[in-house]
């Protein structure tokens, strides 16, 4: 493998603090979550253990996590297969995540101060600056800290475990599919409105923004994947 291990732990905080077989899944999980690793590829244990420098019960150990999480899928004696992002699969998560965003946002609204509400107008500044440079990539990352947020203004954990459960499938084929849709203008437009909804306290219409952008964009994804398949 030709990415440096190094590039993939500067995005994990206190990599070092977990055991063996935790920094293994972490890893293999960041590489998959950012295309490191790609869809569909295929990798022996022995490329997965000399790329971690590991042995390889650590690295099993993460095979059957990340195989658990629908992210790879075992090959007896060899290695794995990253899972491809199929649109059917995505269909029936995008279900699942415009609600969980919807009711987030309806949460935010009701709990965000006035500098939270600062965070995000800023937040959507760097959204323009990314996309003014056609940075995508940045404009991708930017987007997933913004609706983090709102989901983290929430304060509902149990909202944020099941979130969590998919979104890894969501942040690949957004990544995936970032250079072959429209460039984004249209969600930073919605963005602004969701906070304008905050602003003005109006918790229904916070929702009712939130999952008609993600309705939206979701549907821009699933047009790109079925072309593809």
């Amino acid at each position: 493998m030709e990415y440096p291990l190094y590039k993939i732990k500067e995005n994990i905080d206190h990599i070092d603090d977990y055991k063996l077989p935790q920094q293994a899944y972490l890893i293999l999980k960041s590489a998959i979550r950012e295309l490191i690793l790609s869809p569909g590829s295929m990798f022996l244990e022995r490329e997965i253990t000399t790329f971690l420098e590991m042995s390889r019960t650590p690295v099993r150990e993460a095979f059957v996590r990340l195989e658990t999480e629908g992210l790879i899928r075992l090959v007896p004696r060899k290695g794995f297969v990253v899972e491809p992002i199929r649109p059917e699969d995505l269909q029936e998560i995008y279900s699942v995540i415009v609600a969980l965003d919807g009711i987030a946002a309806e949460a935010a609204t009701r709990q965000a101060t006035n500098n939270d509400i600062q965070q995000l107008q800023s937040m959507i500044e760097e959204q323009l600056e990314a996309l003014h440079n056609k940075d995508l990539e940045r404009w991708s990352k930017l987007d997933d800290v913004f609706h983090r947020r709102i989901l983290n203004l929430a304060s509902n954990q149990r909202l944020s475990n099941t979130y969590e459960t998919f979104d890894d499938q969501c942040h690949r084929a957004r990544l995936y599919t970032i250079h072959q849709r429209p460039l984004p203008t249209h969600s930073i437009q919605e963005h602004k409105a969701i906070v304008a909804c905050m602003i003005a306290k109006n918790e229904q219409a916070a929702k009712y923004v939130m999952q008609e952008h993600r309705n939206r964009s979701h549907a821009e994804i699933l047009n790109v994947l079925r072309k593809e398949n």
